[in-house]
């Protein structure tokens, strides 16, 4: 259980191991963007394919750890984690391809939005429930995968979207079957990896450089209200009432 690297033939891949539902805890978050930091640093990575073993890509963090630490403790080891982690998968030199099953919710957005490019399964589902949560954040990054009017219908009603909704918005690039989806993201890092690494740790840096959106700065100002919210004791209610009753993981998670 944990974060789990493996390199080859320039590709390295990050694997994120949480059962039952990948909802990372804190530390989860740390050790994830200090992976990912670590193979983009590594000279001899050409392409970072980030994915997940199990049923879903991520639910988030970790709201049950966050309810059992005092204080505000939990929400902000969380956030600061959820923030370095989006942060090392944007920062990353080289592409970083996010291969998703099953469902990505919050803090998954942040990752798979954050990627460069995203090679998902068909049963993928990818949503915020963070208003479920009593929390805000990631519409930085869903405001990357879909169009400005469905993203606010998604952080109002959170409801979900298809990686086939994603793929006709061309912000998916492939929908395989499941069983197809580490073969479909090996094929996609190993045409990337072909390339001179030069050329495409430039082009990774040049595209980062022309982005309308400083992906950082805002979602660090959409994190702000989720502190608003926790201080109002709206976040606390809403997580008290998920860790007490609701225990579906395709509802699980928060963005941070």
């Amino acid at each position: 259980m944990g974060i789990d690297v493996r390199a080859r033939d320039g590709i390295a891949a990050v694997v994120i191991d949480y059962p039952p539902v990948n909802a990372l805890p804190a530390q989860g978050w740390y050790d994830l963007a200090a992976a990912v930091t670590a193979a983009g640093a590594d000279s001899a990575t050409r392409v970072v394919i980030l994915s997940a073993t199990g049923r879903g890509f991520c639910a988030g963090v970790d709201i049950k750890e966050m309810q059992r630490l005092d204080g505000h403790e939990g929400i902000l080891r969380a956030s600061r984690g959820c923030f370095d982690a989006f942060a090392a998968v944007y920062e990353c030199p080289v592409p970083v391809i996010a291969a998703v099953q099953g469902f990505c919710l919050g803090g998954g957005i942040g990752l798979a939005g954050n990627a460069d490019l995203i090679v998902a399964a068909d049963d993928a589902t990818f949503g915020l429930p963070e208003v479920d949560r009593g929390a805000l954040g990631a519409a930085t990054h869903l405001s990357r995968l879909v169009p400005q009017p469905l993203l606010r219908a998604m952080v109002y009603t959170c409801q979900t979207v298809t990686a086939r909704q994603l793929h006709e918005f061309g912000t998916v690039l492939r929908v395989v079957p499941a069983a197809e989806l580490r073969a479909a993201a090996d094929s996609v890092a190993a045409e990337i990896a072909a390339k001179d690494p030069l050329v495409i740790r430039l082009a990774k840096q040049s595209l980062n450089g022309i982005d309308p959106v400083d992906v950082h700065r805002s979602y660090r100002y959409e994190q702000g209200f989720t502190y608003e919210l926790n201080l109002a004791g709206a976040g606390d209610r809403a997580r008290r009432a998920f860790v007490n009753g609701q225990r579906e993981p395709a509802s699980a998670g928060e963005g941070g």
